[in-house]
């Protein structure tokens, strides 16, 4: 959902000063500002070596060009290279060539600064827009970037609801909503994991075997998979697609890409989604959110001057004026509140205002829901794998399993 702002990011380039002392990593005044002309360093000579999966073609593009423009050498592979937040870290462990990571989400930077990862450790590094990211931060390593969050949609026309508003306690309450609803059709994928995290948040168990969450948690997402719509077939490949062909009354998707969906939605459909046939989901619980950060890393080798680029980079990507313009680019949501006001004026969307639960401390743990989701992610994934949750051939549906008869400890485990 474009705004239409402006913002001469040439104008406002936030290059470092050099100065004798040594502090040389703070901002000049953007041009026009009236302030005294300080002496505006060419970062140019150092290519930054970025990893990302926040790294579609068009990103990658305005990033490169934008940096060129207010004089940053960056170099950072497209999605056609490394795809997904795996992959990008799995790519920038093992080159163990990256000056900093940017995306992923709160699960796996919670990795990377527990030190999980042998090659990707951080510097200690507080950037000048710290104060405007509001609790989306690692003090002193990593801040936040972007905001997302996975959604629970519906159509209250007559291809949904007939005008009746949901409201669930939980999400996993759509299975006995009495509507048809999409679900994905695979194990793997950052939004399908989101979705499997807010499906189970209401079943956080810290004493159960099964992951830390208990059984009726997977005896629910099972019901989801089970009676769910799903195809193969890249019809279906995102949750809004089925929902706007009118297949479904109930689904989920990612906010960062709503509205442009909406806005394209007739081109897709003969009974589209419009401005005023759908809505969201009322859950008491909210939404898992995720935010993507930035981080810089510990290179080898790198020297003094090479790291001031670096910061000089995180410090023009991550200020006001730049993700402003990012978030308008590509229809995201800034962590940086000073960004969000440029962008929104005041008018923030709802699909932004919903309780983030990601944040909420699970009970018995001192662990928030985003922590305990990195704890046993990797347990989750290989349940889910395991069990065979999420087929993509109804013909080939697995039998659900003897739930009070499972060797948890086993499940647990990635198969052999």
């Amino acid at each position: 959902m474009k705004k239409f702002i402006t913002i001469p990011l040439a104008l406002s380039m936030f290059l470092m000063t050099a100065c004798s002392s040594g502090s040389s990593n703070q901002p000049a005044q953007p041009s026009g500002s009236g302030e005294p002309a300080a002496e505006e360093k060419d970062y140019s000579g150092y290519t930054i070596r970025i990893y990302s999966n926040s790294n579609s073609t068009e990103r990658t593009t305005w990033l490169i060009n934008e940096a060129k423009e207010a004089g940053f050498t960056i170099s950072i592979d497209d999605n056609s290279v490394i795809s997904g937040d795996t992959a990008a870290v799995q790519a920038a462990n093992e080159n163990k060539d990256g000056d900093l990571i940017f995306g992923l989400n709160e699960t796996r930077w919670g990795q990377i600064v527990d030190g999980q990862y042998e090659n990707l450790k951080l510097i200690d590094w507080t950037p000048d827009f710290a104060s405007e990211v509001g609790e989306y931060k690692y003090d002193g390593k990593a801040y936040g970037i972007v905001i997302q969050n996975v959604l629970m949609l519906y159509r209250n026309d007559e291809y949904g609801t007939n005008g009746e508003e949901l409201h669930f306690n939980h999400w996993a309450d759509v299975i006995d909503s009495g509507y048809k609803w999409y679900r994905q059709n695979k194990v793997g994928g950052t939004t399908n994991a989101n979705i499997n995290s807010a499906m189970l948040y209401a079943f956080t168990d810290p004493s159960s075997p099964a992951g830390g969450i208990s059984v009726d948690g997977w005896r629910a997402l099972w019901k989801f998979c089970a009676e769910g719509a799903f195809s193969s077939d890249d019809s279906y490949k995102y949750g809004f697609d089925p929902l706007n062909k009118g297949d479904v009354a109930v689904t989920e998707f990612y906010s960062s890409a709503l509205y442009g969906k909406i806005d394209a939605a007739a081109q897709d459909s003969e009974h589209p989604i419009t401005a005023d046939n759908w809505a969201l989901v009322d859950i008491a619980d909210g939404t898992y959110y995720i935010a993507e950060y930035i981080g810089i890393l510990d290179k080898a080798g790198r020297t003094e001057e090479q790291t001031e680029a670096v910061k000089a980079f995180c410090e023009w990507f991550g200020s006001a004026e730049t993700q402003a313009a990012w978030a308008e680019e590509f229809d995201s949501f800034p962590c940086n509140k000073a960004a969000a006001d440029i962008v929104y004026q005041g008018n923030i969307p709802e699909i932004y205002k919903l309780d983030n639960f990601a944040l909420k401390t699970v009970a018995g743990t001192d662990m928030t829901y985003a922590a305990y989701v990195a704890a046993h992610n990797a347990e989750w994934t290989n349940i889910l794998t395991n069990l065979g949750f999420y087929w993509a051939d109804a013909s080939d549906a697995p039998a659900e399993p003897d739930w009070d008869n499972l060797d948890w400890a086993t499940l647990t485990q990635k198969a052999e």
